[in-house]
């Protein structure tokens, strides 16, 4: 697992400014990742609150689709949550 430290060094600075938290920047990779950038404060609220797990679980799933990503992601945790497995 990398440390924080790396995290952040990594990091684009010009695009998500102020980020304090782990947390906050998985959920800044995660809009990345999804290409959707416009909704970044509900997966700043996912990433705070849901299980890392299932959240890493759903992104796998959908990052490899090429249009709806954002849709499929939400669609499949929810599916998770429910504790159905495809």
């Amino acid at each position: 697992m990398k440390s924080l430290k790396d995290i952040l060094s990594q990091r684009d600075w010009d695009k998500g400014k102020h980020l304090k938290y782990e947390w906050q920047d998985f959920a800044y990779r995660m809009a990345l990742a999804l290409n959707d950038l416009k909704h970044r404060s509900l997966y700043m609220k996912l990433a705070k609150t849901e299980d890392r797990k299932i959240l890493q679980k759903a992104l796998n799933f959908s990052k490899d689709y090429k249009s709806g990503k954002a849709k499929l992601f939400m669609w499949k945790l929810a599916r998770l949550r429910e504790g159905i497995n495809d």
